[in-house]
Parts: structure tokens; C-alpha cells; sequence
């Protein structure tokens, strides 16, 4: 009997280390929260953990050493039923995202407890900016409401809660190339303005009167815009927030940083010239929760139109600012 055991101890503890480990090398800057999160771990659940397998390679207050790989906690297991179980109790539909994108599965809580806002720059009456590609015209409005709805996809599958300020029952996300044109936007249901400055405060007070009714003291506001400049000026996404707004401000570096780290590891070499800065716009001036504005590109270069034309590109905008936000959040408990 006691040989039978003997042997089932050893065939266990053999089993214990049937699974590879996983490491990996921390990007210049990380901390331990966003190298768990770009690692596809939760830092609420596996920072513990992590520590514990490395504290022999950590350095002073438990920071990462750049070149030195660490042992990444193993993602929790579940069984096969009760993972199709967690899918089906979360699975939610969106109609705005359109017929191929309204269902949705909400995949982690990393965001939970968080509240967004999101605001595509002009619509209805007002196209904005206008940029020639292939001889067609291409319109901000469109482009920038797509990236918008993709973010929103983004951000709900991570748990958050998500207000769309601009709407479009028509246009869904689209894969498309050349984004047709029309003026079927609305504020949350309400038509559009055509003057300037009635249309920027329709917006805000939607904005303010949504974030008075949340409970959520984690609120974050984004407008998305593509900037028009001469056809020769290339432009790296870009962020202002309000000159007031310590947070927004962090929020902008952090985003900041997020699209760099990107850059470098999908693009070695390419480098980043993204910017954060403060500018007194309308919407930084009259919304309340902590705003910040992006600039995804000059929408009148033929290199910029690359960042907008092509859906995954779009696709890859929107995963950024989601993942920025994500560590923005994780920040704010710290």
C-alpha cells in the first residue's frame, strides 16, 4: 500500500510540471501592474503570485529590470463546461455596432467599475475634415465614428460601463475601405446642430448630465478626431487635455506611452512623435469627468490615410486607446 502511494505522489507531482513555463522580458518603462496586463494577466488576481515567483529578480520597491526575463503566473484553469457557461451569461448585444458586430462577450472585469464616454468629433450637418484618397473624398466624421465604435466594442468586452454620445443607427462598424458619407448622426437621439458652438455644448451637457447620474467614481471622457494639415505633414497620433486636469494629463502620457510601446514592438525603429499637451478646445473647457482629446492623424497625407483607410488598422487604434485606458484605471487604484 504504502509503494501504491508512493507512486501516485510521484505521478502527481510530475503533473505539477507537465505545463512550460512562460516568461517574458519587460518593455523599457514597465512596471510590474502594465507588464502583467500586456502579458495577458490581471494584476488584482496574478501580482501576488508574480512576486512571490520572482522576488530574487526584482529590484528595490519590486520594480522590473530591463533584459531580465521573469516567470509570468499561469492563467487559472477552468473546465471546458464552465467556461462555455462564463460565455454564455456573458455574452451582450450592441445594435449600434451594426448586424456583424452587435454581439459581443464580455471577456474580463479589468475594467468593471469604470465609466466612459465617448464622443466622435462632428457629425450630422458637419463632415469636418475632408482628405482625397484614390481621387475619392474621405470624410473625419465617418472614420473617426468608426475608430469610436470600435473603442466602445473594446471597452465593454473588458467589463466597462460605455455611453456612445454620437449615434448612428445606420452605420454599424465597417470594414470598408471608403466609408460612405451621410448626416444621419445624432446626440444620443437629438439632432444635430449646425452651428458650432450649440452643436460642442449639446455634447458636453449630454456628457454631464450622464456622468451626474453614475456612480462610478472612475470616469473617463475621449473625442475623436482626425487633424487636417497640409498634404505633406505626417502626424503620429496626438492627445490635448484640459490645462486644469492633472489627470487628464496622465491619462494623455499614459496613452502616450501605450501607443510608443506599440510602435516599437510591432514597428522596431519606427520611432513615436505622438504629443501631449494642454489646449483650451470647448469640450475640454465645458465637460466634466476627466477629458482628453485625441488626434489620430493627418487625414489629408497619403501615409496618415493608411492609419484610417484600412479596418484593421482602425481595428488596432481603438485595441491602443482601450489598453491605455485599461492601465490608466489600474493606475488610479495605486
Amino acid at each position: 500500500m504504502k509503494i501504491y502511494t508512493f507512486f501516485i505522489c510521484i505521478f502527481s507531482c510530475c503533473s505539477l510540471f507537465a505545463f512550460p513555463t512562460e516568461m517574458a522580458k519587460p518593455n523599457e518603462g514597465e512596471g510590474v501592474y502594465r507588464f502583467l496586463l500586456n502579458n495577458g494577466r490581471d494584476p488584482k488576481e496574478h501580482y501576488e503570485e508574480f512576486v512571490k515567483l520572482n522576488k530574487n529578480k526584482l529590484g528595490k520597491n519590486h520594480s522590473l529590470i530591463k533584459g531580465v526575463s521573469y516567470i509570468l503566473p499561469p492563467l487559472s484553469t477552468e473546465t471546458t463546461d464552465n467556461k462555455n457557461k462564463n460565455t454564455n451569461n456573458n455574452k451582450k448585444r450592441e445594435p449600434l455596432f451594426g448586424k456583424k458586430y452587435a454581439e459581443y462577450t464580455i471577456n474580463s472585469n479589468k475594467l468593471r467599475g469604470a465609466t466612459f464616454f465617448l464622443s466622435s468629433g462632428h457629425g450630422g450637418p458637419d463632415c469636418g475634415a475632408i482628405g482625397i484618397a484614390e481621387g475619392r473624398e474621405i470624410h473625419e466624421d465617418e472614420y473617426a465614428y468608426d475608430i469610436m465604435l470600435r473603442l466602445a466594442r473594446c471597452l465593454m468586452m473588458e467589463g466597462a460601463t460605455v455611453h456612445i454620445i454620437i449615434q448612428d443607427k445606420q452605420d454599424g462598424i465597417r470594414d470598408d475601405k471608403f466609408l460612405k458619407n451621410n448626416k444621419k448622426e445624432t446626440c444620443r437621439g437629438k439632432e444635430i446642430p449646425l452651428n458650432q458652438v450649440k452643436r460642442l455644448q449639446q455634447r458636453c451637457d449630454e456628457i454631464n448630465t450622464l456622468s451626474r447620474k453614475s456612480k462610478d467614481q472612475y470616469q473617463r471622457v475621449i473625442f475623436i478626431h482626425l487633424d487636417s494639415r497640409s498634404n505633406n505633414k505626417q502626424m503620429d497620433v496626438f492627445f490635448y487635455h484640459h490645462g486644469n486636469s492633472a489627470a487628464g494629463k496622465r491619462l494623455g502620457n499614459t496613452m502616450r506611452q501605450t501607443f510608443k510601446e506599440h510602435y516599437q514592438k510591432h514597428q522596431p525603429g519606427r520611432g513615436f512623435t505622438g504629443t501631449v499637451s494642454p489646449r483650451d478646445l470647448y469640450v475640454l473647457t465645458n465637460s466634466k469627468p476627466v477629458r482628453l482629446f485625441a488626434e489620430l492623424g493627418n487625414i489629408r497625407n497619403s501615409n496618415d490615410q493608411r492609419r484610417f483607410l484600412i479596418d484593421s488598422n482602425r481595428q488596432a487604434l481603438a485595441n491602443w486607446m482601450c489598453r491605455g485606458f485599461i492601465i490608466d484605471y489600474e493606475n488610479s487604484k495605486k
